[in-house]
This record gives C-alpha cells, structure tokens and sequence, in this order.
C-alpha cells in the first residue's frame, strides 16, 4: 500500500517562499503521476498542481502560476512543490495525491476526486 508523506511547511511572510516534499514509502514513485491540493478553512479542496509518472507533463492552477513550480526525484521517491512570492490566500492544508492513471481535458491534470492514495497533509500558513 503506497503511502505518501508530506513536509515542508509552516509560518511565512507574504512574499517569502517554502519548498514542500512528498515522499513516498511501500511503492514505487515512478509508477504514479502526483498531484498538489489544498485545502483553505470553509472551503473545498483544489488542485494546486500535477506531474506525469515520468515528469514530462505538468499542470498549474491559474492561481500558483509563474509562483509555483512542481518537480520530481523518482531515485529518491520524492515529490517537490517550490512556491515562491506566496501569498496570503495560499494558506490552507496542502496534500499530495497519487495515482497511476493520466486524466487530459486538453492538458494532462489530476482531478481531486479520483486521485487513489493521500497523505494527511500539512499546513501552509501565509501570514506577517
């Protein structure tokens, strides 16, 4: 059973920036395509960004992008989320999500509710 560890985050001003990881443990990374979510107080889960299994295809919500950067390290079983200039609309819980299938409307994404395995996330805070 693939489970997914998420670190990285914590109190940052607006403006600062944080790196998140997702690592991996009882499987294989390479197999899975991962994606970013988050989750605001109130509000519903949304996917932030995704990589394909290979990291040849990514996606971006309209919000993070140009800010955020998705990256993988399939030799160390490890996920990235570089966000830089946050802001205070970033704060939320952030998990990774993984799955072995690809989703394309047009682009590859990672549709929130289909995503197989999670991990219990972690809380990104933007705040002076």
């Amino acid at each position: 059973q693939l489970q997914l560890v998420e670190s990285g985050g914590g109190l940052v001003q607006p403006g600062g920036s944080l790196r998140l990881s997702c690592e991996a443990f009882g499987g294989t990374l390479d197999r899975y395509g991962i994606g970013w979510f988050r989750q605001a107080p109130g509000k519903e889960r949304e996917g932030v960004s995704c990589i394909t299994d290979s990291g040849s295809a990514t996606d971006y919500a309209d919000s993070v992008k140009g800010r955020f950067t998705i990256s993988r390290d399939n030799a160390k079983n490890i996920v990235y989320l570089q966000m830089n200039n946050l802001k205070s609309e970033d704060t939320g819980v952030y998990y990774c999500a993984a799955d072995t299938r690809r989703w394309y409307i047009g682009a590859y994404y990672c549709p929130v509710s289909l995503m197989s395995y999670w991990g219990k996330g972690i809380l990104v805070t933007v705040s002076s």
